[in-house]
């Protein structure tokens, strides 16, 4: 079977492609409050939420996972958390976490 080159991981780089970034929101058991952030490896990033490894989170552990999105782009991820943060954000969260 013969690869066309479009097919065929960017020199240099065979990882690239295959790295996903997420975007999350996770809660707070203890007071409620929601945290939006990036990652490229959620399940860890989750779980250093969980223990404390995280200044600005760790006084309010334990989180849950509400909602996710995988995207190919670390750009395109940085982007989305920070419209998350924003006013427009807050409200689209509202609406698909039917709060």
């Amino acid at each position: 079977m013969v690869f066309q080159q479009s097919c065929q991981p960017k020199a240099g780089r065979p990882w690239a492609e295959k790295l996903m970034y997420y975007v999350y929101v996770l809660k707070s058991d203890i007071n409620g409050k929601l945290y939006k952030g990036s990652t490229a490896d959620l399940r860890n990033r989750v779980e250093e939420h969980n223990f404390g490894k995280v200044w600005s989170t760790k006084s309010a552990t334990p989180w849950r996972l509400l909602y996710y999105e995988g995207f190919l782009d670390k750009k395109v991820a940085f982007i989305e958390e920070r419209f998350l943060k924003s006013g427009k954000g807050k409200e689209r969260l509202r609406w698909l976490l039917g709060t």
